[in-house]
């Protein structure tokens, strides 16, 4: 697994032309699990980009491909925002790189890769929030969770076609096939949507290490009965562990502590 940057509790992100500054605040945690020998999953926590990766493949090359993943995205890194179109191409030479890493038998390889990016666009202060796979992005604002990110998976599939629902999805046979990743076999092509940034909410990005042992319900009441980032983390952590840790587990946290629009400065 690779592991880049560090849990800080406060961090501001200025753009000197508008005046625009967001103050956040982030924690990482990860454990391979009880069920597995190595941890696959890989992130980046650095400014202005956050990531997971949860890799696949075996004979190590899941960890090669999540590794190759956040070290291309932890080139975005900067004192200012990140730029959208900077996303894609990052995941191209992640593409790149594992091409060069693997041998013939892993060449199959590849990674799930969820994220968010903090921007600024024509509309604001916003998160590029990206997903190629299953990991995933939660929003906590006003006590209320969304999932920002769709899975690309056999069953969303089933889901969005009512052939079953969501709660049957989670115990399906299938429940681990996704349908798109991060590899050799195709272009690394990520949805992207924009949200808001705005004060007072959190992030959770994780691989499904997490969702696979705690219902939505269940983040909802960590995210939402925690007073800091680390502290969310560690519990989601812990908890996932302790129902079973069928996977490796990886989860960032992210609070925005205070947020100026551009053209608003003091």
């Amino acid at each position: 697994m690779t592991a880049i940057g560090v849990n800080t509790t406060g961090h501001t992100v200025r753009d000197s032309a508008t005046g625009a500054t967001v103050t956040i605040s982030w924690a990482a945690a990860t454990d391979v699990g009880l069920h597995r020998s190595a941890n696959e999953d890989s992130f980046v926590v650095a400014c202005p980009v956050f990531a997971v990766a949860d890799g696949m493949g075996g004979h190590s090359a899941g960890d090669l491909a999540s590794g190759a993943v956040v070290t291309r995205l932890a080139e975005l890194v900067s004192d200012g925002f990140a730029r959208i179109d900077d996303i894609q191409p990052a995941l191209e030479r992640a593409v790149d790189d594992l091409g060069k890493q693997v041998t013939d038998d892993q060449r199959s390889a590849g990674t799930t890769v969820t994220g968010a990016a903090l921007v600024l666009s024509k509309s604001g202060l916003e998160w590029a929030v990206f997903n190629i796979g299953d990991s995933r992005v939660y929003a906590l604002v006003d006590g209320e969770l969304e999932q920002l990110t769709r899975d690309h998976s056999v069953v969303q599939q089933l889901v969005d076609a009512g052939s079953i629902t969501r709660d049957e999805a989670d115990i399906h046979p299938h429940a681990n096939v996704i349908t798109r990743a991060v590899g050799l076999m195709e272009p690394p092509i990520p949805d992207v949507d924009m949200v808001p940034v705005s004060a007072g909410s959190r992030l959770l990005l994780c691989s499904d290490g997490l969702t696979k042992e705690i219902t939505d319900v269940g983040i909802e009441h960590f995210l939402e009965s925690t007073a800091t980032a680390d502290e969310a983390a560690s519990e989601l952590l812990k908890h996932a562990l302790g129902n079973s840790g069928r996977d490796n587990i990886t989860v960032i946290v992210i609070d925005v502590l205070a947020v100026t629009p551009p053209g608003q400065m003091g």
